[in-house]
């Protein structure tokens, strides 16, 4: 069988030109990440999972549970998914669909964690840093893990800066081991 991501690729395609055309790039991430949310349920997935359980009632309970939260096309959308028995990989085209985003609109989802909350100046200039590198405009979060002891790791896209002191003893250790 093909891999998720592989399955999901053609879908999120499909949803990120039907929400580019309709100018509606925020909305139908909103809806697809609600669907996956609601799909992700695991007494859900295993209906999803059941042939004896007819399409119509899955989609019957999603449409129940996302209410108006979805449009008509995105309606649509999750009829086609489940008529072609793809309701199981809703979580990877959500993420895919993200990723066709962050490319139009020029922006990467960023992530600090530190083990200490970093002042609003700190943030501001761990952004401007990552926008200058990536050439992007950044949606950094930042977390707090108190576990890393100190410093920080930031992670953007498929970039990862370790930081942080437990990384750093981390390969020390491992260069004291070989």
């Amino acid at each position: 069988m093909a891999e998720k991501s592989t399955i999901a690729r053609p879908y999120a395609q499909a949803a990120f030109d039907i929400a580019q055309e309709k100018g509606d790039l925020k909305s139908w991430s909103d809806m697809l990440q609600l669907v996956a949310a609601v799909t992700s349920d695991a007494t859900l997935q295993d209906m999803i999972s059941n042939p004896s359980i007819e399409r119509e009632k899955i989609i019957d309970i999603i449409f129940a549970v996302c209410a108006d939260n979805l449009n008509d096309t995105g309606k649509n959308f999750v009829k086609v998914l489940a008529e072609n028995g793809r309701l199981n990989v809703v979580n990877e085209i959500a993420e895919r669909y993200e990723w066709h985003r962050s490319e139009a609109e020029k922006t990467v989802e960023a992530e600090v964690t530190s083990a200490f909350p970093l002042s609003d100046s700190q943030i501001a200039s761990v952004t401007e840093a990552l926008k200058k590198r990536l050439g992007r405009e950044i949606n950094l979060v930042a977390k707090v893990d108190d576990s890393i002891v100190g410093g920080a790791i930031i992670r953007a896209g498929d970039l990862v800066i370790d930081g942080s002191v437990s990384g750093q003893l981390d390969k020390l250790s491992t260069s004291l081991m070989s």
